[in-house]
């Protein structure tokens, strides 16, 4: 993979439980997941169904968990929304539970990104941080 990935990410039943218009709990190793994948360097975007009032509690919700998105439902901070076209963003991966084979687990999904799988031996390459086993 590439040093630095785009990587949208929607809300509802994927950082967080789908509770739709509320907030669901925070899903299992999702904020931890997503800010190491931004503090490597990556950008994420959020990328989600919610808009209005709905998308500002949720992405204030974000950033109380530690969580500040590059862009939201756009694929550029400065990128200007038109409700005429397509809302289609440029990303290199896309996080959704509504993926062909559902939402994996985060530590599943963060070791995908960065590779962080076992070595040829067999054996597990050593874990830091997030994902360390007690």
């Amino acid at each position: 993979m590439p040093n630095s990935l785009t990587i949208a990410v929607d809300f509802d039943g994927t950082i967080v439980e789908n509770r739709f218009p509320e907030i669901g709990k925070p899903i299992l190793f999702a904020f931890e997941s997503l800010i190491k994948l931004q503090d490597e360097g990556h950008r994420l975007i959020l990328w989600t169904y919610r808009h209005g009032e709905r998308l500002e509690e949720a992405v204030h919700f974000c950033q109380k968990n530690g969580l500040e998105f590059y862009a939201v439902n756009k694929s550029y901070p400065e990128e200007e929304f038109d409700h005429t076209i397509s809302r289609k963003i440029l990303a290199d991966i896309f996080i959704d539970d509504r993926n062909l084979d559902g939402l994996k687990g985060w530590g599943e999904i963060y070791q995908s990104l960065t590779n962080n799988k076992p070595g040829k031996n067999g054996k597990k390459k050593k874990r830091t941080g997030l994902f360390r086993r007690f």
